[in-house]
C-alpha cells in the first residue's frame, strides 16, 4: 500500500459539487492498493499512520500524534500513487491492485481508523472526485508498506 498522509486544517471531497466527507483539523489520507497488499499490510500501514507525530505541540514542535490532538481523518482512494513513467510519457497503472481487490482492502483501511478516530470520512471509491484542503504546515509524508 502506498500513502500521502497530509496534515490539514481542513479537507472535503466533493462529487459533482456535492459534499460527500468534510473533516477539520487531521490527516488527509490519499490511499494506494497494489497487487501484493492484503489486510496484514492495512494493520501495518494504518498502525504507522496513527502513530506518527506530525502536531505540533505546545512548544511548536512536531511532537503530537492524531489522538493528542482529537484529529478527525479523510480517506481518499488513490489509485494513481501506483503510476509507472518508466516508459513514454503516459503513466502505466498496471501494479495497482484491481477494482474490486482494491476497494475491499480501501474499505478494511477505513474501518480500522474507525476503530481508534471518532470522526472519519471518506470519499466515493471509483468515483471522479475534487479534493479540497488546507495544508497544515504544510506537512505532507509519504509511505509505502513496502518501505515500512
Amino acid at each position: 500500500m502506498r500513502a500521502v498522509i497530509q496534515c490539514v486544517s481542513e479537507a472535503r471531497v466533493d462529487i459533482v459539487g456535492e459534499t460527500v466527507g468534510a473533516i477539520g483539523p487531521g490527516f488527509l489520507i490519499l490511499l494506494g492498493v497494489g497487487h501484493n497488499d492484503s489486510e496484514e499490510t492495512a494493520r501495518k500501514l494504518w498502525g504507522k499512520i496513527e502513530r506518527l507525530r506530525v502536531f505540533d505541540d505546545e512548544s511548536g514542535k512536531t511532537n503530537l500524534s492524531l489522538a493528542a490532538i482529537g484529529g478527525s481523518v479523510l480517506v481518499v482512494s488513490q489509485f494513481t500513487l501506483y503510476a509507472n513513467c518508466k516508459k513514454g510519457n503516459r503513466p502505466s497503472f498496471t501494479d495497482a491492485a484491481a477494482p474490486d481487490k482494491a476497494n475491499q482492502l480501501y474499505e478494511y483501511f477505513v474501518s480500522l481508523a474507525r476503530m481508534s478516530v471518532e470522526h472519519v470520512e471518506t470519499g466515493r471509491f471509483g468515483a471522479m472526485m475534487d479534493v479540497h484542503l488546507v495544508n497544515h504546515g504544510p506537512f505532507t509524508i509519504c509511505l509505502d508498506t513496502d518501505n515500512l
